[in-house]
């Protein structure tokens, strides 16, 4: 069933979700679901470029196509209008991944007090990120801190439901890279919001070598999906 997948139901338990059906067919509108408006997708291609072609005049140009990589390239090919706008992998796990600590210092959850050294560490390190301390659906930070209480690392729970946690804002200050400190990080995470989740997901760049190899050596298995823009 098309509604059980993954995808679809992080969608589904979006903030002010919007859903579209059809035999073969759904579509849901979820507006500022990780930074962007999206139309998250799922089904049988011919029926979703049907539907999709129906939906984007009603919610507007803003909302971008998003799914399984393949499946936004043949929506994209049978849909007037629409290009590929980009390429990235959904990276999960349904498993504890085992979190430690190192160095003397270990991970916590941050509290607002925080917040302020997060985005000058965010500005600093990882100025691209989607979540930003008080954004849309970011509902707290984790770090950790060297021995002399600077934060170093960070990282943001946003976007979660109830049955997926979801991270986002992974980052690490340039001159301790290279440490584990953000594997460190990702592992007391994954390993909290697992306690009360049926899995663990984030999203992250192809091109972000270093980081897609810590999730998998974390356990995180890779999920090829697409965005899609009208031109």
């Amino acid at each position: 069933m098309i509604e059980k997948d993954t995808l679809i139901r992080w969608a589904l338990a979006a903030q002010d979700a919007r859903v579209w059906r059809r035999p073969d067919a759904v579509v849901v509108a979820c507006p500022d679901l990780s930074h962007w408006d999206r139309l998250v997708m799922g089904g049988d291609p011919a029926a979703l470029a049907e539907l999709v072609g129906e939906v984007l005049p009603e919610v507007g140009g803003n909302f971008r196509p998003f799914g399984d990589e393949e499946l936004v390239a043949d929506v994209v090919g049978r849909v007037p209008g629409l290009a590929v706008s980009a390429r990235f992998a959904w990276m999960e796990t349904l498993e504890p991944v085992g979190a430690g600590v190192r160095g003397g210092v270990s991970a916590e959850w941050l509290g607002e007090d925080s917040w302020p050294e997060v985005s000058a560490l965010l500005e600093e390190s990882f100025p691209d990120s989607y979540a930003k301390p008080g954004g849309a659906g970011v509902r707290r930070w984790a770090g950790i801190r060297d021995e002399g209480g600077r934060l170093v690392a960070v990282l943001a729970e946003a976007w979660s439901t109830e049955e997926i946690g979801f991270l986002a804002g992974v980052t690490t200050r340039p001159e301790v890279r290279g440490r584990g400190l953000g594997a460190e990080l990702c592992a007391f995470a994954t390993d909290e919001l697992l306690g009360s989740r049926e899995r663990v997901a984030l999203i992250v760049d192809y091109w972000n070598v270093a980081a897609v190899a810590t999730y998998r050596k974390l356990g995180f298995s890779t999920r090829p999906v697409a965005a899609a823009r009208q031109r």
